[in-house]
């Protein structure tokens, strides 16, 4: 028995400091988790649970350089993101088995079609096609958490073409890192090389063609990419 085809090469994230590389699994996003993020969608923080979506695998690009611009949209935005990366996993995790599971952590772009997402919300719609796309997601590389200070209450500041547009602290959460993975574990088996979006806080925007993001997460990581 053999493949019909070759099978894809895996998604690999380096390590900072190191020669490793991350084996990336799958890639669960929490919507609507910073308060003031919700009001300027227009949602009402005080009656949001846990919002999770996810995107493919091979949409991810690695590292600084450039980002695609997709099809289908004329309205894409930025969020500025924390991302947890883990290297174990398990069901029905309690807060002390989901901290043993982080490997790191990671500065990320969940890119969205704003107005493709806008138009499925208006229809009931699921948000797939506005969130899951080729290149909807950018990320640095992956620092230990040993090495990371306490991403749990940092700065995120994210500028375009040099204008701040994000900046404020991951500590503003409405589900914390760690509960939002004790949250999704009830709902999945987590698994080593899951990566964890985090949500993002207020200030997202559009960007075009030529526009450069720079994402700066304290402690944790940088990123920066432009649009091509």
């Amino acid at each position: 028995m053999s493949l019909i085809f070759d099978a894809p090469a895996p998604t690999t994230i380096p390590v900072q400091g190191t020669d490793d590389l991350f084996p990336v699994n799958r890639i669960f996003c929490i919507g609507k988790n910073y308060a003031e993020h919700v009001r300027e969608m227009g949602s009402d923080p005080s009656d949001t649970p846990p919002c999770v979506f996810m995107k493919p695998t091979d949409c991810l690009v690695v590292g600084n350089g450039d980002l695609p611009y997709p099809s289908g949209t004329e309205d894409l935005h930025y969020e500025g993101e924390l991302v947890a990366a883990l290297s174990k996993g398990g069901k029905d995790l309690d807060r002390a088995a989901v901290e043993d599971a982080i490997f790191g952590y990671a500065a990320g772009l969940d890119m969205t079609r704003r107005d493709v997402q806008a138009g499925l919300k208006d229809r009931r719609l699921p948000w797939d096609m506005a969130k899951s796309f080729d290149g909807c997601a950018a990320i640095s590389a992956i620092k230990p958490k040993a090495d990371a200070g306490n991403p749990h209450a940092t700065n995120l500041k994210l500028s375009v073409n040099g204008d701040v547009r994000q900046n404020d602290t991951t500590a503003k959460m409405i589900w914390p890192v760690v509960d939002a993975l004790v949250h999704l574990s009830t709902l999945i088996e987590l698994k080593p090389g899951d990566l964890l979006f985090t949500g993002t806080p207020e200030g997202v925007g559009q960007v075009v063609r030529g526009d450069r993001m720079d994402l700066v997460i304290a402690d944790v990581a940088e990123l920066s990419v432009t649009l091509k």
